[in-house]
């Protein structure tokens, strides 16, 4: 577990309900509801990823630099505290974890949408067990 990454962020929430498309490895996609946009800084450049309801969390399908090599190729998942009064949670990317699909080919999962693709290398988080789809490969 590594404090830096652990970051404090905002839930932006959406003034109109708002939706994100997210595709499977099927190729086939399904519309869910946006809980907002949770916005967060690191290394003094700021980052948003889209959050869905995880139940009594937020959750956040997305992909990083790591995908392919070091994690899962397809993205990882998260699941984030529901901001309090303020609004404010922590992105605690220590928490990651791999979808189905990296243990089973015969699981079918979420890809992150295009803007949960972050242009960042995040060490953190479950790693890649033993890459099986190598088509996920950024």
């Amino acid at each position: 577990m590594s404090a830096e990454w652990s970051i404090p962020a905002r839930l932006d929430e959406p003034a109109l309900p708002r939706t994100v498309q997210l595709t499977d490895v099927l190729g086939q996609t399904k519309t869910e509801a946006s809980k907002g946009t949770l916005v967060f800084s690191f290394k003094g450049q700021e980052y948003h990823l889209e959050a869905t309801d995880g139940g009594n969390q937020l959750f956040v399908i997305f992909a990083d630099k790591t995908n392919g090599t070091e994690t899962y190729g397809a993205g990882r998942f998260l699941y984030v505290d529901k901001p309090g009064w303020d609004g404010k949670t922590v992105l605690d990317f220590n928490k990651e974890i791999n979808p189905l699909c990296a243990f089973t080919a015969f699981a079918t999962c979420p890809l992150p949408p295009k803007d949960n693709m972050l242009p960042l290398t995040i060490t953190a988080g479950e790693k890649v067990v033993e890459e099986k789809h190598s088509e996920f490969k950024n």
